[in-house]
């Protein structure tokens, strides 16, 4: 019996995580329906509802809209608010960790290196500090949660989100904010989105170096360049002489 839900959308996590992990940690069963944007996409765009994805079906009917579906599955799984004015600080929420992967993606997908550049001093200098010491507040008022006090589906965006973020500004941005670690870790907790993570979440390729550019840095902009997703393991010189012996001829990058 085909699942109850199909899900579109590119190999990748993007968008389409968020809705992955939802659908998960309800049981939902789902098509996990992956397409390549380089083979496929273009024959399939025209049939897709304003020409984008994610799409959702579900018993014959078909939405688009990443935020929508997610909200409708939050229903679905009670990951909602208990009334009207907390599910508008969920959304209020929502939309925060949107506005701030917006700015992060125009930095991200930005050609010109003399634009990406200025546009890199402003978010990393004010930007992502701003966002990021007021999500972690939000999140230690909340004992680990973004908002109410519990898990909601905010928490569960925000945990789906944030690897791809941290692909798109090429670092791992909450490294200093502890309590939005324990957010993303007690979402990754869930029984259900553990066993997802566990089995579909590892990326294709995995850099080791240290953690400078040098040697390492030509793989990252390859990697990135083609939208490869991929772990940037990043190991500190006092740590090396222990790491070294196992290493292929005691060296890195691999």
């Amino acid at each position: 019996m085909a699942p109850a839900y199909k899900l579109t959308y590119f190999n990748i996590t993007g968008l389409g995580e968020p809705i992955r992990f939802l659908l998960s940690y309800g049981g939902l069963e789902f098509e996990d329906n992956r397409i390549d944007r380089e083979n496929n996409w273009p024959s399939i765009k025209p049939n897709m509802p304003f020409g984008q994805v994610p799409i959702l079906e579900h018993k014959g009917k078909t939405v688009h809209q990443s935020v929508a579906i997610c909200r409708y599955l939050a229903k679905q799984v009670k990951l909602v608010g208990k009334d009207d004015w907390e599910d508008l600080e969920i959304d209020a929420i929502v939309d925060t960790i949107n506005d701030l992967s917006g700015k992060i993606a125009l930095y991200h997908y930005e050609e010109d290196k003399s634009i990406k550049d200025a546009k890199g001093g402003l978010l990393f200098n004010e930007t992502l500090p701003f966002y990021l010491e007021k999500l972690d507040s939000l999140a230690k008022k909340n004992n680990g949660y973004l908002v109410l006090g519990r898990l909601t589906w905010a928490d569960i965006y925000f945990a789906a989100n944030w690897d791809y973020i941290d692909y798109m500004a090429n670092k791992q941005l909450i490294a200093n904010y502890s309590n939005l670690q324990t957010v993303k870790a007690n979402v990754e907790a869930i029984p259900n989105v553990k066993a997802w993570i566990a089995k579909h979440m590892a990326p294709a390729y995995k850099l080791t170096y240290f953690d400078i550019s040098a040697l390492g840095e030509p793989i990252r902009f390859l990697l990135s360049y083609g939208g490869l997703e991929f772990e940037d393991n990043r190991i500190h010189h006092e740590n090396w002489s222990s790491i070294k012996a196992n290493l292929p001829f005691g060296q890195y990058q691999y």
